[in-house]
Formats: structure tokens, C-alpha cells, sequence
């Protein structure tokens, strides 16, 4: 017969070990919080064990490595932008404005939750964890809102054509001044009483609150969804698909032109190189696919808040989070890297990054003559 006495068939536990065993076992995801900020926190994360140290590390790892490669990333966009001549036009603006505000959140979101995923909780109090919460709601809507206008920008060109009117530097700093203007009235609203920033998850983080159930707090995080992501959504999207259609149109005329002129040019050209349709659907595929990979997740966890649809636990609020600024790293590789002018700029600023990409292909070029010697000799 099994023994079920304290100490089971091990022998019986030592009183410290089960002092010690009773404690962990009745610890909270809040008990390290400072007593100046119990006020913000809902009662519903007082259910929750502590997290463990190694998912606290994990976090502080993660947020850091990206932190690095989107503070690089868009400090070069923004360098390259607004120092290359033949960069800095009109539309181009809208780039480094973008550049910006994913720099500004990695800049201001990384360190305070590296030292409180060190501390294990929001070490730095009210005010700060306000500010906080601003903050990253601020460079999170201006990213969204400055994908817009770059999606209008392109759509304006290639769908309306020469009938549009040209983006000019005063259009596109009103189009700037726009998006930070909407930016700063939906983040300093919590602020000014239309819902609060507040702790969230494992306590390392602050954000909107979404767990209160009184109209003002709920009706913020429906009205701030529709219009910070449902609606920059469907305009990028009602953009993308027209861009698609124009351009699948006009290969289509050319290729009935070519076939009317009995030129087989096009044909070949077809067959050696990338079709222009087919760029310009990847990067709309690419742009709204990491659009949803980064925001919806935490939209979700919002949602799970308010309308109690399903139990959001603080390690899953916390790693929504993170994806959501790790939009923060996509966007330098989509608006920055893959533009042609940017990398050729990018090369001549930074000599070894050229170097790098010719002794690679210089490799590729002598693996290839392994397998065929006889052609490649001089």
C-alpha cells in the first residue's frame, strides 16, 4: 500500500520544505508588483502563478535581439533616406517616416522591459508605466497609418497614372503631419480618461486596458481597433488589389500588342525574367500577410479581454506583445532592403557590406565551375 503520509515513499519532508512548498504554491503573477501600482492592476491577474525565470529570460532575449536588429535596420534606412540625393523625394518621406516610428518603438520599449523581465515586474512605477503604454501605442499606430499612406502613394501612381496630380514635399509632410496628428489623439485619449495604460500578463509591460467591463474602457478598444487597424486594413487592401489589377491590365495590353506586332521579345523576355505582376503581388502579399502576423494576435488577446470569449493567460498577453513589435523588424526588409536605389546607396556608405555580397558570389561562382571545369577555363 502506498504511503500517503507528508512525505509520500520518499520519507517525510522537513517543515522548511514545506513551508517553502506552500508559498510557491500560493504566489500570484502580481505579488512582486510594487504597492504603488496594485491600483492598476485587474484583479482578474491575481489568478496566475508567477512566471518562470527561464520564460522572464526568454522574453528579455527575444526583445532584445530584436530590438538590435530594428534599431540597425531603421537608423540605416533613416540614415540612407534622408542623406542620399536621389533618395529623399516626396514619397520617399513617408519611408523614413515610417523608419522613425518603428526605430522609436524598439528605442523606447526595449530597455524598461529588459529590466523588468530582470526584476520580474514593472520596477519603474504609474507615471512611467503610462508613459510606457503611450509610447508604444504612439510609434505602433504611426507604423500602421504610414503603411497606409505609402499603399495610397503607389496606388495614386500606378493606378491613376498621369492623371493624378504629383505628390509634392508639402503633400507628403501633410500626409506626415496627418498620421501623427490621428496617432496622438487615439494614444493620449487612456490618458485623459477614455480607458487607462495598465500592467499586463507577467507584470513586465504596460498597455491598454482591456479587461475592465465598463462602457468607457470597452467602447476605447472597439473604436481604437476599428480605426487603428481594421480601417488602415481594408484601405491597404482596397489599394493592393487595384495596384494588381492596373498592372495585370497593362501586361495583358502589351502582351496582345506584342502578339499584334508579331514581336517574340516579350515573349522571351517573359521566360528569363520576373514578371512585373508577379513582384508586385508578392510584395502585397508579403506587406498585408506580416501586417496580420503582427497585429492580430494581440487584437485577438484585446478582444478575449473585453468579451470574456476565451481565458488569455500572462504568457500568452505577453509574447501577443512582442509579435506586435517585432512589426518593427519586417518593415526596414519590405520598404528599405528591397528598394534597388536604397541598396546601391546602402553599398557605397557601408564598403564591406559590398565586399561581403561579392566574395559570396565570387564562392557561388567557383562552386559552380567544380561542376562544370570545362567552362569555366581562361
Amino acid at each position: 500500500m502506498m504511503d500517503h503520509s507528508p512525505g509520500g515513499i520518499f520519507g517525510p519532508k522537513s517543515p522548511q520544505a514545506l513551508t517553502w512548498t506552500i508559498s510557491v504554491a500560493n504566489l500570484t503573477v502580481v505579488d512582486k508588483v510594487p504597492p504603488e501600482m496594485l491600483h492598476l492592476v485587474d484583479t482578474y491577474w491575481y489568478q496566475f502563478p508567477p512566471l518562470e525565470t527561464k520564460w522572464h529570460a526568454a522574453l528579455a532575449t527575444t526583445i532584445g535581439l530584436l530590438a538590435l536588429i530594428s534599431i540597425v535596420g531603421n537608423g540605416c534606412v533613416i540614415l540612407i533616406f534622408s542623406s542620399t540625393k536621389g533618395l529623399r523625394t516626396p514619397s520617399n518621406l513617408m519611408v523614413i517616416n515610417l523608419a522613425f516610428a518603428d526605430f522609436m518603438m524598439m528605442f523606447t520599449m526595449a530597455p524598461p522591459l529588459i529590466i523588468n523581465s530582470y526584476h520580474e515586474t514593472w520596477v519603474f512605477g504609474p507615471l512611467m508605466c503610462e508613459i510606457y503604454g503611450m509610447f508604444g501605442s504612439l510609434s505602433g499606430c504611426v507604423s500602421i497609418w504610414s503603411m497606409t499612406m505609402i499603399a495610397f502613394d503607389r496606388y495614386t501612381v500606378i493606378v491613376k497614372g498621369l492623371s493624378a496630380k504629383p505628390l509634392t514635399y508639402v503633400g507628403s509632410v501633410m500626409r506626415i503631419l496627418f498620421v501623427w496628428a490621428n496617432s496622438l489623439v487615439w494614444t493620449l485619449a487612456p490618458l485623459f480618461g477614455w480607458n487607462r495604460y495598465v500592467p499586463e500578463g507577467n507584470m513586465s509591460a504596460c498597455g491598454t486596458d482591456y479587461l475592465s467591463k465598463d462602457w468607457i474602457s470597452v467602447s476605447y478598444i472597439y473604436a481604437y481597433s476599428v480605426f487603428v487597424y481594421w480601417l488602415p486594413l481594408l484601405l491597404i487592401i482596397y489599394c493592393y488589389t487595384y495596384i494588381l489589377k492596373a498592372v495585370s491590365a497593362h501586361e495583358r495590353n502589351m502582351r496582345e500588342q506584342a502578339k499584334k506586332m508579331n514581336v517574340a521579345s516579350l515573349r522571351s523576355s517573359d521566360a528569363s525574367k520576373t514578371n512585373a505582376e508577379i513582384k508586385l503581388a508578392k510584395v502585397a502579399l508579403v506587406t498585408i500577410t506580416l501586417w496580420f502576423m503582427a497585429w492580430t494576435p494581440y487584437l485577438v488577446i484585446n478582444y478575449a479581454g473585453i468579451i470574456d470569449s476565451s481565458p488569455i493567460s500572462p504568457l500568452q498577453t505577453i509574447w501577443g506583445s512582442v509579435f506586435a513589435k517585432a512589426n518593427a523588424v519586417y518593415n526596414p526588409i519590405v520598404y528599405g532592403i528591397s528598394h534597388p536605389k536604397y541598396r546601391a546607396a546602402l553599398y557605397k556608405r557601408f564598403p564591406a557590406l559590398q565586399l561581403r555580397k561579392e566574395i559570396a558570389t565570387d564562392q557561388n561562382s567557383v562552386a559552380s565551375c567544380t561542376t562544370a571545369a570545362d567552362q569555366c577555363e581562361t
